[in-house]
């Protein structure tokens, strides 16, 4: 009798674990699944540490939306309608199907797109950039705040041609002075501390977004003219000059790799802060991020 009754407590614990999973796949492959940002290529809208979820319907489903997608298990989509140039999209990498990206998607079938010094142009029509402010883009491992300049993170402030950091233990505090206009260099950590200008871009069907532009002459601010074939689109990161994205790594990217769009950011952390610091979590948490709707 003892016997039975343990065989039956394995049972119920086997299908509590089965269909536990199953309703987890079920529930990341048709209503949303969490991603998180790795990089700094959709900085001023997705910053390194965000966590995101994408909702898995609006443009129905493909091979990728589900488990084992990359086993040509079928082509095609079914259900959902198209996305809509100026929405923030994550697919999976054409070039490496073992990644996923996220991105705007720029161009739909039978676009042109190109970039003329920094100028992006739809169609042969450039897109208005408007409003534009100081960007600060650093990579310090620990948090930053906004003073003076719009910064994505904290303890940075901007006192004329100086940043002073505040760092903890207080006798670490000290001030650097700027090399130029652009750069300047914390040896002590060699991290770097960059300065760009942010816009807001008016796209041609009216979505405005932010853009941040380190210069008009970087590596991707002058290119061919690109057209979007059939059944493909063309993405590009809101980090403009540092973005591996259509107009070079990935390429065109095809119908059945989308996704999904970015519904909303549910938890954000500094990329650099160990989360297992629970005692830096006060510090460490960007509250102002969380439920954060993406635009």
């Amino acid at each position: 009798m003892p016997a039975k009754k343990k065989s039956n407590v394995a049972r119920d614990w086997f299908n509590t674990i089965f269909y536990g999973a199953l309703i987890a796949i079920a529930f990341r492959s048709f209503l949303l699944e969490p991603f998180n940002i790795p990089s700094g290529s959709m900085i001023p809208t997705l910053h390194v540490g965000d966590h995101i979820f994408v909702e898995k319907w609006p443009y129905g489903y493909s091979r990728y939306s589900f488990p084992f997608g990359s086993w040509h298990l079928w082509n095609g989509r079914f259900w959902g309608h198209e996305p809509e140039v100026g929405d923030v999209v994550v697919f999976r990498n054409p070039i490496n199907e073992s990644q996923d990206y996220v991105k705007r998607l720029i161009g739909k079938p039978g676009d042109t797109i190109q970039m003329i010094e920094g100028r992006l142009y739809i169609n042969g029509e450039i897109v208005p950039r408007d409003n534009p402010r100081p960007y600060i883009i650093a990579n310090l491992p620990e948090a930053l705040r906004s003073a003076g300049y719009h910064i994505p993170e904290k303890n940075i402030m901007i006192k004329g041609n100086k940043i002073w950091v505040d760092n903890k233990p207080a006798e670490f505090n000290y001030t650097i002075e700027y090399k130029d206009d652009k750069y300047c260099r914390v040896n002590s950590w060699d991290c770097g501390v960059f300065e760009g200008t942010e816009y807001t871009e008016t796209l041609p069907n009216g979505v405005q977004h932010s853009i941040v532009e380190m210069s008009d002459n970087a590596h991707f601010d002058n290119t061919m003219m690109f057209t979007v074939p059939e059944n493909h689109y063309f993405f590009m990161g809101d980090n403009r000059d540092n973005s591996g994205d259509s107009r070079a790594d990935i390429g065109y990217v095809p119908r059945d790799n989308v996704l999904g769009p970015v519904w909303f950011i549910w938890y954000s952390h500094n990329y650099y802060s160990p989360m297992l610091a629970v005692w830096n979590w006060g510090d460490k948490m960007r509250w102002d991020r969380f439920g954060m709707g993406i635009d």
